[in-house]
């Protein structure tokens, strides 16, 4: 198959790239540099022009695949809403190539959009369109896209992490270095799903050769770590103090990220792993967090 991807520079895009080519489809990455072009040719990789700013050139890339997987996505989380509008803009663009063709395009989003209203551990069959976190805008885009009858499948992500990154945690940890110590909220038994990078990537080839149109699938590789324990490893890793703080001193030390710290992140994948066949084997988040190289998180 021919894949339209984009992200394909990013942290989960690049591995989602040789996972792909492993299996015989043939790669375009959306780039937006020179730079990008170069890396992504080295790779193995026909670069496509464009950018996360211009709709229509998302749209011209689609067309000259057979699948689209999108990655892309703009983590600068000061604009966080008019972030998840522009995914919904672009989402839609890609439909507007793919409508009529039955080729299908897999999205990203992540797996807090999946938690029960009475709380628990999200799972792939909740989709509550009144979510309070803006991403829910990725999935209503989703859902128009089915209501147009395209094939989109939807991947939700928890933590993605290796020895360089770790989703929110990398964020988190330049936060603690500001505030001078690691904190968590109370007991810190409030709990974050996690998955290796790798076990990710393959997650995202596997929906696209055996998903169903329609369907969510979850990359919780570990349904929850506790923010105690996270918090532990990145205080040894990173030399700094752990303390265990008030919900009122949230801001203090999580800056921006307070809203997320209180959060309970949990989520099942067995109806994925069921469905897809898919067995994550990578290391676990504290042993990738043990083994992190502090000096360049």
């Amino acid at each position: 198959m021919r894949v339209f991807l984009t992200g394909a520079t990013g942290f989960i895009g690049s591995h989602v790239i040789p996972e792909l080519q492993e299996r015989g489809h043939h790669v375009i990455g959306l780039t937006r540099s020179d730079e990008g072009a170069r890396r992504l040719e080295a790779a193995g990789v026909e670069a496509c022009r464009g950018d996360l700013e211009d709709p229509a050139s998302l749209s011209r890339g689609a067309t000259l695949a057979d699948a689209v997987i999108h990655c892309a996505f703009d983590h600068d989380f000061a604009r966080f809403v008019e972030n998840t509008q522009k995914d919904a803009r672009n989402i839609a663009a890609m439909g507007d190539a793919l409508e009529g063709t039955g080729r299908p395009i897999l999205i990203t989003s992540g797996v807090g959009i999946g938690t029960p209203r009475h709380g628990g551990p999200a799972t792939e069959d909740v989709l509550n369109p009144h979510h309070a976190n803006p991403r829910i805008a990725t999935e209503l885009a989703a859902a128009g896209l089915t209501a147009r009858r395209i094939d989109v499948r939807t991947i939700r992500l928890p933590q993605v992490h290796d020895t360089h990154k770790a989703g929110l945690i990398t964020p988190l940890i330049g936060e603690a270095r500001r505030a001078g110590a690691v904190a968590y909220i109370g007991e810190g038994g409030s709990r974050w799903a996690a998955a290796h990078v790798g076990d990710v990537a393959r997650l995202y080839a596997l929906a696209l050769e055996r998903g169903e149109p329609g369907a969510r699938y979850h990359a919780s590789a570990e349904e929850g770590i506790a923010m105690k324990a996270i918090a532990e490893a990145i205080g040894a890793g990173a030399g700094l103090p752990v303390r265990s703080i008030a919900t009122e001193e949230a801001e203090r030390y999580f800056g921006w990220m307070a809203g997320f710290a209180t959060l309970d992140m949990t989520a099942s994948s067995s109806w994925t792993r069921a469905r897809l066949g898919w067995e994550p084997v990578g290391p676990d988040l504290l042993s990738d967090l043990a083994a992190m190289d502090f000096a360049h998180a």
